[in-house]
């Protein structure tokens, strides 16, 4: 059970009032239907104004009074009680109000009355949206209370009446020797204050009437009860109207004045001072706190204290009082009825409760003078709940059509949030001589301690405890000493036995009246289930065998197939059993079938004769199915036997089956191993198929039977595909058996043999149950090969977490629910656990007729990259083709590669690091050959795992301007900077497959989407694939436009460009277009674009193919080709990313040749003119690129010439024209990424640029100078 808050809120309506006391009072529901029972709570709230306020459990205002101007010191309830005795005085509800100097209580039956009507009011005026109307003031008695000095708490004891010796006592003290009295005694509402001067203070006011009865009342109040006992405010008879409460509001209520009323007696001790007092629930006892940490126990009707306890400061008191129950006495002294017996009513004890924090324990004592029967460690800092009432609004007639079940007092614990209950055994209120309970505890106490010590003799332990038990007197002690005894696991069967067996042979020699009917039926019970142990355990232990050979001929007649479905089963057995060894551990089976005596009497019950099963766990169930069983189906026990044994012991057959069942679906390796075993499962099953109530003699060949139905259910949710096809064929070939038997029984009395025969042929092949075993069969095998591989292949050692979880386990159940694409998701679960390439899947979808062989090599490196792993592929791509030709539908290949690709992004969403995963998924994606498929999977990857992590790379970019750091990667996009570079290049081959597949929808039709016959019933979740073809067409140049920014975005990160805000390269519609749906139309730039963006978008292309080069020749310098990249790393790095600057000046409306321009320069910069003379000639102004070329070629010269410093490179300085000497001079090699270059290769490139150049150009004749002096510079010698 959970608490919770129902409603909070400020409860304070004068300025500078607070909260005193408060209380909840359940209020008795009035309905027909739930008499008696509670229907909402009342809060009632007191206040340092003297307000007292009621409330509804959501804090709607009902009532507020203002009965007296001073703080509320305390609230307390009485409600009603039926009386114990007849004579006893019946008391009525109540609510009383404690004020420093006086006491308010309000009759309890026209305050359930007032507020049921203020609620009722209310909701009508929420309903109707009015405002309500004020409800009359209450009616109530307001005691002055004198002569005493201060009150901290108080208890209304309620009416009592003195008897004829107390009265007559009574006026002698006050009025004397002539003092009168009266023949009835009157009838005075007690009230007992605690607090100073006296510490307990007894008052008593008069009830009924005006005149004193007697001679001491009337000395005592005859002067005070002259003014009115009740006090109402005007205007109680009925509802005031709006205005007249508006101005009773502007005016201060009228407090009537209190009734004075003095103390009569009282316990005087001037230096203590109570703070508590706690009424018992019979009226009779109080319990009072003091500041000395005392407990003082006060006989109420006597006004003495009888008992003290000490060393408890700060302490909560309670009370619980318990009832006997009647029914639990000996049967010879029960008797149901609390009135008109020997015996009388049920005897009612008190306890009382003390919580003493400072020590930090629960007492709890046996009142008057009992001794402590329980003590409870328990927090300091609890708090102990005594309400002291129940449900308002009761009478003696609804009370007794419902027990409350409110608790008595409970214990709350703040620091563990818990909340607890005290129950206390009535037996521990009486003492040990006069209570047969108590001696029966202590006789159960002294035979558990009997069955704990390991027994020396087994013939005196059993004399004893036949003793013990027998000497036991209530029948539900018996019980439970009997339960005892039985789950005892020291003591042999046959004590057990002889125990049980004496307990019922003395129940029965008594006289049938006095038996307890419960304790027989259990005694009986329990001897018929230590009879079936006995029975099976004997039959277990026969040395039964059968020399009978058992040949695959054999199995093939007795499973009814042929050799050639013989031979497949075996052979689909054979694999299933092979992978499905390797894939997992399992733990050895106990199969001896042995089973405790007290695990078997725990599992099994007996209900009006009939054997049944209790609530066990699986495990429990599979054992109590072995004890029964697992001796027959190894063919080492009697199965004719053991069938008679059982069913004579009332277990039905269907349960039988259920137990056999699962005895053989959980010993899948034991019976794949022993094959003879179905042998035996057939002859068991024939006999439990020929019991009473097993099949019904009038079914009906249309009609499903449930005899059999059950056995296709256990075999379609198992998860042991093995044990559960090999059970199907048995049940099937059973089936058939009983079916014919039963055809044959028919009366053919106008039909010849050969029609009979005909008719019987002609109703197997029409039963629906045949056809059922049918479909089963081939799910079996379906679900058997697939079962076998997902268990196939080798382990990773080098695998993720992720792909090191094992697959779940598969049941024709399970695929039933997965729906449609079930087997497909089951096979890319596998597909991802063993990182399959998506080569692999398509050679499994080759022509059989083609050699398989050929093309394994190929995708070695790319699957898997150990030794052992090449070894085993052969063996996956063997069991991937037969599970294909088995799922031509189902794992048709588009819809493989879906679910691959699916899986493969699910996987990459648990772990982002992992990049690799979504590499291989993109991977997947590309491989889909139906545009329709392609197209609707990936824009679902786009809208559900990759739009708003690119949108939050994107805005983080734009923010810091360059390749953010790993803690601002983390934060924002939910990976590391290492995983963002390869996830957004992934990002972009995405989105540039998805809009080829929205180029190539146009031409192919959609795919239509076939099922197995099989497996047409599957209903659950729609498939991958039917998700993606119901996918809107995207709109192209909304995907061109969010593909450019990713490759922006991969860009940056990939060569850590700085000084790049990705979004400040768009205008405002092309930032408005990002990350909206991709099925939408969006405005898009168009136009001509602004210069200043351009420009940026033309600084940033340079900026990135400057990078691309500078990574190209840095991978050339560290010894790897060209291209060449880590292993792991995404696609996209692999990426041409001069080409993609090309295509990207298109999309951003720069010019390509200048990219193109500045692409040559970078490559002859770095000194790789061979890449450069190619590219060269891409290059449109070829004027251009010679004048730069020509730069780069003097930046060259000058290095060779004037920063070497030799003796032949001065020389030819000096030889060279003025005009070149003055140009070269002026160069800066530094400019230049690689400036240590052949000067053959420099030679080259001057005659390029000198043939590129035009001769009228300017720089015409100092390329001709410069060739000249690259010519005249020495080589060095080759």
């Amino acid at each position: 059970m959970h608490f919770a808050v129902a409603w909070s809120g400020t409860l304070s309506v004068e300025e500078g009032e607070s909260v005193t006391s408060a209380l909840c009072i359940p209020l008795a529901s009035q309905k027909r239907s739930s008499t008696g029972r509670p229907d909402w709570t009342c809060i009632v709230v007191g206040f340092t104004s003297g307000y007292v306020r009621f409330y509804t459990e959501s804090g709607v205002l009902l009532l507020a009074q203002l009965l007296n101007e001073d703080t509320v010191l305390q609230l307390k309830c009485r409600t009603y009680e039926i009386p114990r005795h007849p004579g006893v005085t019946e008391q009525n509800e109540e609510l009383s109000i404690l004020y420093p100097a006086a006491i308010v209580t309000i009759d309890g039956f026209s305050l359930f009355q007032s507020l049921r009507a203020c609620r009722n009011q209310v909701a009508k005026a929420a309903a109707s949206g009015s405002e309500s109307i004020q409800p009359p003031p209450l009616a109530y008695k307001k005691w002055g209370l004198q002569d005493i000095d201060s009150i901290v708490d108080h208890a209304s004891i309620g009416i009592m009446t003195l008897c004829p010796f107390d009265q007559m006592k009574t006026a002698s003290n006050i009025g004397g020797f002539n003092a009168a009295i009266k023949h009835s005694p009157p009838a005075m509402s007690q009230y007992i204050t605690v607090g100073a001067n006296p510490f307990t203070g007894f008052f008593y006011a008069l009830e009924g009437s005006t005149q004193p009865l007697l001679s001491h009342v009337a000395l005592a109040v005859a002067s005070k009860l002259t003014s009115a006992l009740f006090s109402a405010a005007s205007g109680w008879l009925g509802w005031k109207s709006k205005h007249e409460e508006e101005a009773v509001q502007k005016q201060k209520p009228k407090v009537e004045p209190a009734t004075p009323l003095a103390v009569r007696f009282g316990l005087p001790d001037s230096r203590r001072h109570g703070e508590s007092i706690c009424l018992s629930p019979c009226n009779t006892l109080a319990a009072v706190t003091d500041d000395f940490g005392r407990v003082i126990l006060l006989d109420v009707a006597r006004g003495i204290a009888v008992r003290m306890w000490k060393g408890y400061r700060d302490a909560q008191v309670g009370w619980v009082q318990i009832v006997e129950d009647l029914q639990e006495r000996a049967p010879e002294t029960a008797d149901p009825t609390p009135f008109g017996s020997s015996q009388g009513p049920s005897r009612v004890a008190q306890f009382l409760v003390i919580y003493a924090p400072r020590r930090g324990i629960l007492e709890v004592w046996s009142t008057q003078q009992g001794p402590r029967v329980g003590a409870f460690n328990v927090g300091k800092h609890c708090r102990l709940l005594y309400p002291g009432y129940k449900i308002m609004g009761l009478n003696n007639i609804t009370s007794q059509s419902w027990q409350p079940q409110t608790y008595q007092i409970c214990l709350v614990d703040p620091v563990s949030g818990s909340v607890k209950t005290v129950n206390i055994p009535f037996h521990l209120a009486l003492s040990d001589k006069k209570s047969e309970r108590a001696k029966d505890m202590h006789l159960v106490k002294k035979l558990a301690a009997l069955l704990r010590v390991r027994p020396p003799a087994l013939d005196s332990i059993e004399a004893e405890i036949k003793e013990l038990i027998l000497d036991i007197k209530y029948p539900a002690t018996k019980a439970q000493a009997l339960d005892s005894i039985l789950a005892s696991e020291r003591l042999p069967f046959s004590c057990l036995r002889n125990v049980t067996q004496t307990v019922t042979d003395a129940l029965k020699s008594q006289e049938l009246e006095s038996v307890d009917e419960g304790l027989l039926r259990l005694c009986t019970s329990k001897l018929k289930l230590l009879h079936l142990y006995e029975s099976v355990s004997q039959l277990n232990s026969c040395d039964f065998h059968t020399d009978t050979p058992f040949s695959d001929r054999d199995l093939a007649v007795l499973l009814r197939l042929d050799e050639k479905e013989l031979l497949k089963l075996q052979a689909l057995l054979e694999k299933y059993q092979r992978e499905n060894s390797r894939a997992a551990v399992r733990f050895s089976d106990d199969s001896d079938g042995a089973l405790p005596v007290k695990t078997f009497l725990e599992s099994l019950e007996y209900e009006k004769d009939v054997l049944s099963v209790k609530k066990i766990s699986e495990k429990e169930y599979v054992a109590l199915g072995s004890f029964f069983f697992w001796k027959c189906l190894h063919g080492e026990s009697s199965t004719e036997d053991m069938c008679r044994a059982l069913e004579a012991a009332g277990l039905s057959p269907q349960l039988l089956l259920s137990l056999l069942l699962s005895v053989w679906l959980s010993r899948e390796k034991a019976v794949l191993e022993k094959l003879r075993s179905v042998c035996c499962l057939h002859t068991m099953l024939s006999l439990l198929s020929r019991m009473k109530v097993a099949i019904d003699e009038t079914w009906d060949s249309q009609s499903v039977s449930p005899w059999w139905q059950q056995m296709r259910l256990a075999c379609i949710q198992s998860e042991n595909s093995g044990a559960a096809l090999l059970a199907a064929h048995v049940g099937h070939s059973v089936a058939m058996q009983v079916s014919n038997h039963m055809t044959e029984k028919k009366p053919l009395q106008m039909v010849a043999g050969a029609d009979a025969e005909a008719l019987t042929d002609s109703w197997e092949a029409l039963s629906l149950d045949t056809e059922h075993w049918r479909l089963l069969l081939r799910q079996l095998e379906d679900c058997l090969l697939l079962q076998s591989l997902l268990h196939s292949g080798p382990p990773r050692p080098r695998a993720s977490t992720l792909q090191a979880e094992p697959l779940p386990q598969l049941s024709v159940k399970k695929l039933l629910e997965a729906g449609k694409g079930g087997i497909a998701d089951s096979v890319a679960k596998w597909v991802f656990k063993q990182d399959l390439s998506p080569a692999v899947l398509k050679l499994a979808h080759q022509d059989r007729d083609e050699n398989p062989d050929e093309p394994k090599e190929g995708v070695h490196g790319a699957v898997l990259h150990t030794a052992e792993a090449e070894a085993d592929l052969g063996a996956i791509a063997d069991l991937l083709r037969l599970a294909c030709e088995q799922f031509p539908c189902s794992l048709e290949l588009d819809v493989l590669h879906a679910h691959c690709c699916w899986e493969y992004v699910v996987q990459w969403n648990k772990d982002p690091e992992e990049a690799r995963f979504f590499a291989r998924s993109v991977e997947h994606l590309k491989h889909i050959a139906n545009a329709h498929v392609q197209h609707g999977i990936a824009l679902m990857l786009w809208n559900t795992f990759l739009v708003k992590r690119v949108s939050a790379a994107a805005y983080l970019m734009d923010k810091v301007g360059k390749s953010p750091k790993d803690r601002l990667c983390r934060r924002d996009v939910g990976m590391s900077d290492t995983a963002m570079t390869p996830f957004l290049g992934c990002c972009f081959d995405l989105l540039q497959t998805l809009m080829e597949a929205d180029v190539g929808r146009d031409e192919m039709p959609a795919p239509v989407l076939d099922t197995e016959d099989a497996w047409l019933a599957a209903e659950g979740p729609t498939s991958i694939v039917e998700l993606a073809l119901e996918q809107r067409p995207v709109h192209y140049p909304l995907v061109q436009h969010h593909s450019v920014l990713c490759a922006v975005l991969a860009a940056v990160a990939r060569f850590a460009l700085k000084a790049v805000k990705p979004l400040a390269l768009f205008d405002s519609k092309g930032k408005n277009a990002f990350f909206k749906d991709l099925t939408t139309i969006q405005l898009l730039p168009s136009g001509e674009m602004d210069p200043n963006l351009i420009s940026l978008r033309q600084q940033f292309l340079l900026k990135l193919v400057s990078a691309a080069v500078q990574a190209q020749h840095s991978v050339r310098q560290n010894g790897a080709p060209s291209g060449q990249v880590e292993v792991g790393t995404a696609p996209s790095q692999d990426q041409d990313w001069p080409a993609l600057a090309m295509d990207l000046a298109q999309h951003l409306q720069v010019s390509e040749d200048v990219v193109r321009r500045h692409y040559v320069g970078e490559l002859y910069s770095h000194g790789a003119d061979h890449l450069g003379e190619e590219a060269t000639l891409q290059v449109h102004d070829q004027e251009v690129l010679a004048s730069q070329l020509l730069v780069l070629s003097g930046q060259r010269l000058a290095h060779a010439l004037l920063h070497t410093q030799s003796r032949e490179g001065m020389e030819l300085l000096a030889r060279l024209p003025p005009t070149l000497c003055t140009w070269l001079k002026a160069m800066s090699p530094l400019d230049l990424q690689n400036p240590d270059v052949p000067i053959a290769t420099t030679a080259r490139l001057v005659h390029r640029v000198v043939e590129l150049l035009p001769e009228k150009h300017g720089q015409y004749s100092l390329a001709l100078h410069l060739l000249e002096a690259v010519d005249a510079v020495p080589r060095a010698p080759s």
